[in-house]
């Protein structure tokens, strides 16, 4: 008869001490990130952690799980740590090439659901979450994406590839598309004030890339260059009849003119579920 595999304690145990240590270290969601960290070692859903707390951890899992902890407990975010992250109905690889999806982005998608349009373009993809989410959800549109940053590029592509929708959406590395016309332009551009950067946390600051976060002395430098291209005249030929941009907190009163001055009539700005004010929509 085999010997019955090695353990190293229960996952009682091992969520509290890990807990315990993340809490320390001055992580804001302790127990939710050891959860998804246990739940990731020994390949077994969070549910199935909470059924079986007095479950043991075999030696390998518990290996597997300190490793990832002490990754965690440097503040690295959890997404990178497990390699992948969810984005509406999508799982998208997720690594510092491009910056974590955040749910209030999705406000972004639910915009492009509401306005249906035919042609997009996704404008500083990043991991490619907007635009593969809108190629998932909207039968049909051409979309467009577009980074500046080969590394980003090459990771959205790979997201396109292992969610089989490469041949939904082109990417291009730039900043703007070949001149054309595209009935909606969305983007989530960066809008933290430089002045701002010490005082994120670190998650951010060690880990996240910066350049995809930082949008000049107001936050706003990013979202003003692309309100002038799309202007009238700014770039020949490149005509939208809609565009909605990701802000931060309070940016909505300065972005709502930048739009406004760029030729974009109606104006208005919708607000995240925190009741924050999170994407600027103008239609011409």
């Amino acid at each position: 008869m085999s010997a019955a595999p090695a353990t190293a304690g229960t996952v009682r145990d091992a969520l509290g001490s890990a807990t315990d240590a993340l809490a320390a270290a001055g992580v804001d969601s302790p127990r939710l990130d050891a959860e998804l960290l246990l739940a990731e070692a020994m390949g077994a859903d969070r549910s199935a952690l909470a059924a079986g707390p007095e479950a043991g951890v075999d030696a390998v899992a518990a290996r597997s799980f300190g490793a990832m902890v002490r990754r965690r407990v440097g503040r690295e975010p959890v997404a990178y740590i497990l390699g992948r992250k969810g984005f509406r109905h999508l799982e998208l690889r997720c690594d510092r090439r491009g910056l974590i999806p955040r749910p209030e982005t999705e406000l972004l998608v639910e915009v492009a659901l509401e306005l249906g349009p035919g042609s997009v373009l996704d404008v500083g993809t990043g991991s490619g979450a907007i635009a593969l989410a809108i190629a998932d959800e909207i039968a049909g549109a051409e979309i467009v994406a577009v980074d500046t940053s080969p590394a980003a590029l090459g990771l959205a592509r790979e997201n396109a590839d292992l969610l089989g929708l490469s041949g939904r959406v082109s990417f291009e590395l730039g900043s703007l598309p070949a001149p054309r016309h595209f009935d909606l332009v969305v983007a989530n551009l960066p809008y933290v004030r430089d002045s701002d950067w010490t005082t994120l946390e670190p998650e951010l600051t060690k880990f996240e890339p910066r350049e995809a976060l930082l949008g000049g002395a107001d936050g706003l430098d990013p979202i003003r260059g692309l309100l002038a291209a799309l202007a009238p005249g700014g770039v020949e030929s490149l005509t939208v009849s809609a565009v909605a941009l990701e802000i931060g907190e309070g940016q909505h009163g300065a972005v709502t003119e930048l739009v406004e001055a760029a030729g974009f009539a109606a104006v208005e700005v919708r607000p995240d579920l925190a009741g924050i004010g999170r994407v600027v929509l103008g239609r011409r």
